[in-house]
């Protein structure tokens, strides 16, 4: 009985694990929409339309740094920004979409 119950829960712990997986379908249509990444990741500090809140105003930073200096402050942080907050290719494409805010 013992070795019939193990075997259910370990036949059911496998197939809850390959279906909790990461197929990157969410991943990648974020990747792809850096409006939604900043939305999901910035505004909470950047304001609803980037005007500023408790990070500075950056709808239109892209007058003020090129993309691979917005790139830079992604990776790295930038005062009360601390690093890493988007990464990879996220980072990209955030970095890109911002640098067109002029």
């Amino acid at each position: 009985m013992k070795k019939k119950l193990l075997g259910i829960l370990f036949g059911t712990s496998l197939v809850l694990a390959a279906c909790g997986g990461n197929d990157g379908g969410g991943e990648t249509s974020t990747e792809a929409d850096p409006e939604k990444i900043v939305s999901q990741k910035c505004m909470s500090c950047h304001g609803e339309n980037l005007d500023g809140g408790a990070g500075p105003k950056i709808s239109d930073v892209g007058s003020r740094l090129s993309k691979d200096e917005i790139l830079n402050v992604l990776e790295k942080g930038k005062g009360s920004m601390p690093p890493g907050i988007i990464e990879g290719e996220q980072a990209e494409a955030v970095a890109e979409w911002l640098a067109n805010k002029k």
